[in-house]
C-alpha cells in the first residue's frame, strides 16, 4: 500500500533564508511555493529524484509548525509516504491499534489527501500519509 517516500518535511523559521542551502550550496532546484491554509503553512518543494524535501515555515503562531519549531528547533518535522485510498489505509492502522492523529483526510499541497500516524506509535518518527489526485 506504500508505493513512494513522497516527501521529508523540515521546519524551518524563514523558506528564504533557508532556500539558500538548498539552491545553492545542494544544487536542488524549488519547484513550487505554496500555503496551505488547512496547515498554517508555507511549503517550498524541492525536487529531487521521484521525491521532494519540503520547506515547511509557519504562517500562523498557533500552527503544529509553529508549536514544533518553538519545543525542537529547525530542522526534519516529517516523512511523508505516498499511498494508494488513503481512507481505507486509515482504517486498516486504526483497526489495528496504531494512534493516529488525523482519522480522516485532510488537504495538503496540490489539493492531495493527507492524514498524520501519531509518532508514539512510530518510535518517536511523525509519519504523513499522502493520496496524490488521479
Amino acid at each position: 500500500m506504500i508505493n513512494k517516500i513522497d516527501h521529508i518535511g523540515i521546519a524551518v523559521q524563514s523558506i528564504e533564508q533557508t532556500m539558500k542551502i538548498y539552491t545553492e550550496k545542494l544544487r536542488l532546484k524549488c519547484v513550487e511555493i505554496s500555503e496551505v491554509p488547512e496547515q498554517k503553512v508555507k511549503v517550498a518543494s524541492l525536487k529531487i529524484g521521484e521525491s521532494n524535501i519540503e520547506l515547511i515555515e509557519p504562517i500562523t503562531q498557533d500552527s503544529t509548525v509553529a508549536k514544533f519549531l518553538e519545543q525542537k528547533g529547525e530542522g526534519i518535522h516529517h516523512i511523508a509516504f505516498e499511498v494508494t485510498n488513503l481512507e481505507t489505509r486509515l482504517n486498516e492502522l486504526k483497526n489495528n491499534g496504531t494512534r493516529l492523529i488525523d482519522e480522516k483526510p485532510s488537504t495538503g499541497t496540490h489539493g492531495t489527501k493527507i492524514a498524520f500516524i501519531h509518532p508514539q506509535d512510530t518510535k518517536g518518527t511523525l509519519i504523513e500519509l499522502v493520496e496524490k489526485n488521479t
